[in-house]
């Protein structure tokens, strides 16, 4: 009797061997769409993680700046100061915040993986404004140079997420 179930059992799967080209078919077109779907969403995802990032960056420079100037310049800005329409301008250039340790020699931008080899921090009567106040550059000027600037409203903004 049992026998006879276990033959009864084989030979029905032997009739139904796989999928149909139709049901084959149908999986791959609705594979298809989801692809079609999924793919903007993640590459827009990918950039704005980008720029976040890069945002980011911008204010660990914006407070190293801080802290070098509470630190070393007891909280008098002196460096490469200029006065335009909207009060004084100060610059604290990056490569000077590597130089004192306030910032790691080797910086890189999050997003294009490329080496940060200067920019400046801009103070207006001591204070981060514009949409200049973080400078970044990337490249030298025989390879590939980049300017990317960060707005002081975003900087300011990166922290409180």
């Amino acid at each position: 009797m049992l026998a006879q179930a276990i033959k009864r059992r084989l030979s029905k799967e032997e009739s139904q061997k796989g999928f149909t080209l139709i049901e084959l078919l149908a999986v791959i077109v609705i594979l298809g769409i989801i692809a079609v779907i999924a793919f903007p969403m993640i590459s827009n995802l990918i950039t704005k993680t980008g720029k976040s990032a890069d945002t980011a960056t911008a204010r660990q420079i914006y407070d190293a700046a801080r802290l070098y100037i509470s630190s070393e310049k007891e909280g008098v800005f002196d460096s490469d100061t200029s006065t335009a329409n909207n009060g004084t301008v100060d610059k604290l250039l990056i490569t000077e915040l590597q130089t004192n340790g306030y910032l790691d020699a080797e910086l890189y931008l999050p997003s294009t993986k490329a080496k940060i080899t200067g920019g400046e921090v801009k103070f207006t009567d001591g204070k981060l404004t514009g949409s200049d106040a973080v400078v970044i550059n990337t490249g030298t000027a025989s390879a590939n140079p980049q300017t990317y600037n960060f707005e002081a409203s975003k900087v300011l903004k990166s922290s409180d997420k």
